[in-house]
């Protein structure tokens, strides 16, 4: 950290732990790099599907900026979280808890690169993508991180939002203009996002309760999480399949939701089915087979959307 104006003496008598000089590592880290996957290829997605081709150029430069939004919304959720993500064992090596980052180097990188990504998109692409942008990191950094996640056992339900809009973003920057397809992607991204946080809030929920974080399973029990996530899987493939049947849907996709849906209802069913008494003798298998699948579940998704958008011009997307 010296090499920035801070050394480990200061960090010691801000009284944070110091392990180790900040690395590239260290700094990357604070964007959330995995989180920042998803934005960057749903974002794509709703950039392809748009039916305005967008120079390569641009559009390469557009993800970039979204990227970097993306990575300022995970710099300021650590930079605020901090006191809770050194309780969690799932978070306390993030480079903030581990001392290898103060605080204020996280807030200045947040600030910095929200500011410089929502400019650059606006100036690269349209006003609209750069406002919704904008939008996007207040709502996951202010009323996600500040407010929802700390007060409400639906934090991860409204607070999902943030994250279900890149594909509106990419489909703003290509298109300038708002339409009912990027919405049903963002839906898609919505509606996902409670049943898969909870099957992980279900075998991690130790976390929670010692963070003080009030997660659904830490508020109303496993009981009352696993109905929910039921519930949540049943509307998702109501949403899912029925999207199949819009314009960025297709046989293609329509393939694919039929199956990871069958998939995501059947583990949604184990779940709900659960007798508690076994929960941890088995050591919570069922949550985390049906944790896994959700990852995979909406990658599928959206990538086929992106193969109906890009065999569309061969005649070959869509429902012709």
């Amino acid at each position: 950290m010296s090499d920035i104006g801070y050394s480990s003496a200061q960090a010691q008598s801000a009284g944070r732990p110091v392990e180790a000089e900040a690395s590239f590592g260290d700094y990357f880290a604070l964007l959330k790099p995995r989180v920042m996957t998803l934005v960057v290829f749903t974002a794509f997605v709703g950039m392809v599907a748009a039916p305005v081709p967008i120079h390569p150029f641009i559009g390469f430069c557009a993800i970039l900026f979204i990227a970097l939004g993306g990575g300022a919304s995970g710099a300021l959720n650590m930079w605020w979280d901090a006191d809770i993500d050194a309780v969690m064992k799932r978070t306390r090596g993030r480079p903030i808890p581990k001392g290898n980052v103060l605080p204020q180097e996280a807030l200045g990188i947040g600030l910095t690169l929200s500011g410089l990504s929502v400019m650059m998109l606006g100036l690269a692409t349209n006003w609209l993508a750069g406002a919704m942008l904008a939008f996007t990191i207040f709502f996951y950094v202010v009323i996600y991180t500040m407010w929802l996640k700390r007060t409400t056992p639906q934090n991860i339900v409204i607070g999902g939002a943030a994250g279900a809009f890149p594909p509106v973003i990419g489909w703003l920057a290509a298109t300038g203009s708002m339409s009912v397809e990027p919405w049903l992607m963002f839906l898609l991204t919505f509606i996902w996002t409670p049943p898969h946080f909870w099957a992980l809030a279900l075998f991690m929920r130790s976390d929670y309760d010692d963070a003080g974080v009030p997660m659904l399973t830490v508020t109303h029990g496993r009981r009352a999480t696993r109905i929910h996530i039921l519930v949540y899987t049943v509307l998702m493939a109501v949403l899912a399949i029925g999207t199949a049947f819009t314009a960025v849907g297709g046989p293609i996709y329509l393939t694919v939701a039929v199956v990871l849906n069958a998939l995501f209802l059947a583990g949604a069913f184990r779940i709900w089915r659960r007798d508690e008494t076994m929960a941890e003798a088995d050591n919570f298998r069922v949550e985390r087979r049906f944790f896994r699948l959700s990852l995979i579940f909406l990658f599928a998704h959206f990538a086929a959307i992106m193969v109906e958008a890009l065999l569309k011009p061969y005649g070959l997307g869509g429902w012709g």
